[in-house]
């Protein structure tokens, strides 16, 4: 039996570590707010639907966390035009920045560092606010709170498991580029917990 998980995992290995949030709904580029809305609800009640049906593993929770976070986050940046917009755009700028590193770095240019370089700053920032931070506020939003029963419980314990996606994602990501020594993240975590504030702030 193929299930909601295991579409999204399929969509998941498509988009080659930049998440693709019209996939995880099933909507076009062009989707409108009411599409989205439409199809965030019934892939939700689905996935509700899904979990209701087996028992829950420690493994099935995480996983489970996760694809909850992102329908909540793909519903939070796609029903507003000027948010998707902005993600969309992101996006597309990060895929291109790796394609002008990979040939930089296939024609031994010596551009090829400051390139890595900078991608990785980029991709970093990029993972952080999509695939962490946009998830956050996403469950302390009102739409997805109700259709999702996301609560702070299930943020505290799906924090961890987001954490964890970001750096998968990353790791997908680096492993098929080109070698070059890429900068070790340098985490500021006060400035991290303001961010995460703000975003929440701002959700509420």
């Amino acid at each position: 039996m193929t299930t909601q998980t295991d579409n999204q995992d399929a969509a998941s290995d498509s988009d080659q570590g930049y998440v693709n949030y019209f996939d995880v709904l099933g909507v076009g580029e062009s989707a409108k707010p009411g599409e989205v809305r439409k199809s965030y609800r019934r892939k939700m009640k689905d996935l509700i639907n899904e979990i209701s049906r087996v028992e829950v593993t420690a493994e099935l929770r995480s996983r489970y966390f996760l694809e909850i976070a992102k329908l909540n986050a793909a519903l939070l940046i796609l029903r507003d035009t000027e948010e998707q917009a902005t993600y969309w755009n992101e996006r597309t700028a990060l895929i291109a920045l790796e394609q002008r590193w990979r040939e930089a770095a296939n024609a031994g240019s010596d551009d090829a560092e400051m390139a890595a370089r900078e991608f990785d700053r980029r991709v970093r920032a990029w993972l952080s606010k999509y695939l962490e931070d946009m998830m956050l506020a996403a469950g302390r939003d009102k739409e997805c709170v109700e259709a999702s029963q996301w609560d702070r419980a299930h943020e505290r314990h799906a924090t961890r498991t987001l954490r964890e996606f970001r750096h998968r994602q990353y790791r997908t990501i680096l492993e098929r580029l080109p070698f070059v020594d890429v900068t070790t993240p340098e985490i500021d975590w006060d400035e991290r917990r303001g961010l995460v504030g703000s975003v929440l702030s701002a959700a509420e």
